[in-house]
């Protein structure tokens, strides 16, 4: 029997969301997810710079996708189906209506995980079921997670999260750096917490002249040309500090760090559709240019809620995991990404941010990675539901669409 989808014809929505007996009505229509066309698929290469797909240039879906069945892919996720394994219909359908009809912005696409299945998948706009999709920030969740991955193979330790990044690379003279410089450790560049500070005409400099930073010059540069380092200055910064981790992974790690990317985070997820650009150090980039399919999102959060492990493996030291998506301090209120009435109390940790979420009169909390543009892994441990959400120039309300939408849909 052919599977049953549901589609939301754009920009003429062509069927219903009213609600009968609690039952959403929708026109169902065969048809599977949306994939990338031959030309939309090339994907940058790691070295063939001459080879590219810019995610402007992927056409705008004229169907939006939504399965409440999501089909399995081979790809080590399992799946169930929403209302059958948990969650109410109606009210994850009435979103993505919202969202199909763009009432929250340019979303690209919504996948809900419960209770161990893949229940919900949905794609709008650029969104693609096989298209690796822009991560922003979210990529540095992964710089951190690859950090981890080194811990558990044994190339650094816990204890080396204390030690000063200096002390990892051999290239570098310390007699230049301004004073502090030497001592920020790896756990400062984790919590964005290393006092440094790099003006915008010095940041100007290095657009135009690249060599500067290539290799760990880079390094050189940040701890040379940094304003002074200070008591003050050392608070939370969302600025310098994946930078610092890429470039000690590059000196550990044997081989190079992009064999260590996709054979040792990513390809234990079996993950190999993934664009990875190069920062102007000749590293791959820390910060962002990353990118994954939603449903490889998916299998990060899993990764990340399991305290690394992936299907009885552990791929990330548990430790170091379990530290990362901790509230190891409170970041206050004007660093709040993603904000709204029902979202208090954000926290840090190693690149993964926490917040509660609340309705009605409780509160729940949640770990996200998080990308500029609207791009979201939440965890919510309680309701034991990870959502991954693709998206390009929405507003900051994400976090308050899942606290007043996607909460109340799991909530017994």
């Amino acid at each position: 029997m052919a599977r049953v989808k549901y589609t939301l014809l754009l920009p003429l929505i062509v069927c219903s969301f009213a609600s009968i007996s609690n039952e959403v009505q929708l026109k169902p229509i065969n048809k599977t997810a949306p994939t990338a066309s031959a030309e939309e698929a090339i994907i940058q290469h790691w070295r063939q710079p001459e080879i590219n797909r810019e995610f402007w240039d992927i056409s705008v879906l004229p169907q939006a996708f939504i399965d409440v069945k999501p089909a399995p892919r081979k790809d080590g996720l399992a799946v169930g189906e929403l209302g059958i394994d948990g969650g109410k219909k109606a009210t994850i359908l009435t979103l993505a209506d919202e969202l199909a009809k763009g009432q929250h912005g340019n979303y690209d696409s919504l996948l809900i995980h419960h209770k161990g299945k893949l229940v919900f998948e949905s794609y709008y706009l650029r969104g693609r079921v096989d298209l690796s999709h822009p991560q922003s920030s979210v990529t540095k969740a992964y710089t951190g997670m690859l950090l981890g991955r080194a811990i558990q193979l044994g190339y650094l330790s816990m204890d080396d999260l204390d030690k000063p990044v200096a002390g990892f690379l051999d290239k570098l003279d310390a007699t230049k750096f301004v004073d502090g410089a030497s001592h920020i450790t790896l756990h400062q560049a984790l919590t964005m917490t290393t006092g440094l500070r790099i003006s915008d005409a010095t940041r100007k400099s290095l657009l135009e002249r690249p060599e500067l930073v290539t290799g760990q010059k880079e390094i050189q540069f940040l701890f040379e040309h940094s304003a002074p380092i200070t008591p003050e200055s050392k608070g939370f910064y969302y600025d310098i500090g994946p930078q610092l981790i890429m470039q000690v992974l590059a000196a550990v790690v044997p081989g190079n760090i992009e064999t260590f990317i996709k054979t040792e985070l990513l390809g234990q997820l079996n993950i190999t559709n993934f664009a990875w650009k190069t920062a102007p150090s000749g590293l791959p980039e820390s910060i962002w240019r990353s990118s994954l399919t939603s449903r490889d999102m998916i299998k990060m959060g899993i990764l990340a809620a399991n305290k690394g492990k992936w299907q009885g493996k552990q791929i990330i030291n548990r430790d170091f995991m379990t530290r990362s998506t901790s509230k190891l301090f409170t970041t206050g209120d004007d660093e709040i990404f993603g904000d709204g009435k029902d979202v208090s109390n954000q926290g840090y940790g190693y690149y993964w941010w926490s917040s509660d979420l609340q309705y009605k009169d409780k509160k729940y909390s949640s770990v996200s990675a998080q990308g500029g543009g609207g791009i979201y892994i939440i965890l919510i441990e309680e309701l034991d539901l990870i959502i991954a959400i693709t998206a390009h120039h929405v507003d900051h309300a994400t976090q308050q669409i899942v606290a007043e939408q996607i909460l109340p849909a799991f909530i017994e």
